[in-house]
């Protein structure tokens, strides 16, 4: 079996979290979708394959080396799997997608008006469709195959990352456990090797698991209250509280209160603040202080604003939505259910969103946009301090997203001086 993981038009509704990564890339419940197609595709001896946004085409050939050009999907014969990159990554998908490819029955799999995966033999599949960049979807629903609902879900809006991964996160990471090589150090604590934990840690498995992956370290007198999962070398600070659906990437540094969020790799909140109901790129830095809303006074449903739809997410709890290389200062506040740009710069109080590129300080009467050049030396030396090496795929990253978020900046309605 193949798999052809692919971008639809839709995905650029989930900014800021898909600006800099292809939707297949966003963890969710500890796993992303990629993740679920390598587990397919390497119990079948398949190849994957992506067509995703022009802009990440490099980051992609660069970053998951399972991803093959088409001409393999081409080579390798067989059914293939095309599946919707906006799909969420749930352990129940895992096996109706497996069990959809082993039937080997050529369909069109819809949710609601968008196409959620397709099973294609040869006959349809690779020559029928655009291995160049762009949205398949198109050329799916020309093909003359029986299509059909399912429960399948699809990311749809940001808020989606945050409510998914509430539903899915504890039998996930029972998942991994069961699939992985812990070694449990207390009820429900599951440790992988090198990693440590600090003395006079409490940890309270009630309502899930505590998972640990290999390398991380947790300071002492620190709270873990399952469903939890620390990343490889990710490391948490003294005093910390981590809690009731927390999944922390890799190579991650937390501190104060975490509750119920995503926090992708490479992200820094090592201070004392709160983050809730929330998802956080990669390479965020929190100031000190830096606290999020995930609750409204009126205890109502919160309201998202994206561009210039309002959108009622039917959740009582929903925090922000972090993009990539997004900074506060100390002391940030941002209230309730507001999105922050990939590669802005933040100050004060956030009452509304955050354009992408902009430095944002509302409170003082400033709104200025952040040129694209500051961003990749700023991005340069942050790399060196992981020692991670800056590419050329990298730096074309931040002038891609620069242009691509323009419209963003010219929306806000801001005093934005460019």
């Amino acid at each position: 079996m193949n798999i052809l993981l692919f971008e639809d038009a839709a995905v650029d509704r989930l900014y800021p979290a898909t600006a800099g990564r292809p939707a297949f890339a966003i963890t969710c419940g500890g796993y992303r979708l990629y993740d679920v197609a390598a587990t397919l595709v390497r119990r079948d001896n398949g190849a994957i394959a992506a067509i995703v946004r022009p802009h990440l085409a490099a980051l992609v050939e660069a970053d998951f080396p399972l991803v093959k050009p088409s001409q393999a999907l081409k080579d390798n014969a067989g059914v293939t799997l095309a599946i919707n990159a906006r799909l969420v990554p749930s352990m129940t998908a895992l096996d109706r997608l497996g069990k959809l490819a082993a039937a080997g029955i050529p369909s069109i799999v819809r949710h609601g008006d968008a196409i959620a995966a397709a099973v294609l033999t040869a006959e349809h599949c690779p020559a029928d469709l655009p291995y160049a960049n762009g949205d398949p979807s198109a050329a799916l629903r020309k093909l003359p195959l029986p299509s059909w609902e399912s429960d399948l879900l699809l990311f749809d809006y940001p808020h989606d990352l945050v409510r998914h991964h509430m539903a899915l996160c504890r039998a996930s990471f029972e998942h991994r456990v069961a699939a992985g090589e812990y070694t449990q150090v207390r009820d429900g604590v599951f440790v992988a090797d090198g990693a440590t934990l600090g003395e006079h840690v409490v940890t309270d498995t009630a309502a899930g698991p505590v998972v640990i992956e290999a390398g991380a370290t947790v300071g002492p007198f620190c709270y873990l209250r399952g469903p939890v999962l620390l990343g490889a070398k990710c490391r948490v600070s003294e005093h910390s509280a981590i809690k009731d659906g927390v999944c922390l990437g890799h190579t991650t540094k937390i501190g104060g209160e975490i509750e119920a969020s995503v926090i992708e790799p490479y992200t820094n909140k090592q201070h004392h603040g709160f983050v809730g109901h929330s998802y956080l790129g990669s390479w965020v830095n929190l100031g000190a202080g830096t606290c999020n809303s995930d609750l409204k006074n009126t205890y109502g449903t919160v309201k998202m604003d994206y561009g210039r739809e309002r959108v009622d997410t039917q959740m009582q709890f929903v925090g922000a939505v972090i993009g990539d290389y997004a900074k506060t200062a100390i002391n940030t506040g941002i209230f309730t259910g507001k999105t922050i740009g990939v590669c802005s710069m933040v100050y004060g109080f956030v009452t509304t969103n955050v354009p992408s590129f902009t430095n944002y300080a509302r409170l003082f009467g400033q709104v200025t946009e952040s040129p694209p050049e500051i961003l990749v030396a700023t991005q340069g030396r942050m790399f060196a301090r992981r020692n991670v090496p800056q590419r050329q795929c990298d730096i074309d990253l931040i002038h891609a997203m620069f242009d691509l978020t323009r419209h963003e900046r010219q929306m806000a309605g801001e005093p934005l001086s460019l």
